[in-house]
């Protein structure tokens, strides 16, 4: 089976939820809609988890980049001439 996108998988614990909800729904298929809405549930958490922490990293190189300054003695004026 491919592999859901993150959207595609919350969309389905939606509608999961939904089912859940309804009165209509008997306790053989609760139970399994249960248990596929807990193993979407820790994959979309882990997902989560993980995109946090690449989050946090690139911060953490984007708080160390120091800007330089421009080099105005390189630059070149309009025509091509020092």
């Amino acid at each position: 089976m491919p592999k859901l996108s993150f959207e595609k998988q919350l969309s389905r614990l939606e509608e999961i939820v939904e089912k859940l909800e309804a009165p209509q729904t008997d306790l053989d298929a609760s139970v399994k809609l249960f248990e596929e809405g807990i193993t979407l549930s820790k994959d979309l958490s882990a997902k989560l988890e993980t995109v946090k922490f690449k989050v946090q990293e690139l911060q953490k190189k984007g708080a160390a980049l120091i800007p330089a300054p421009f080099d105005t003695d390189l630059a070149e004026d309009s025509d091509g001439e020092e």
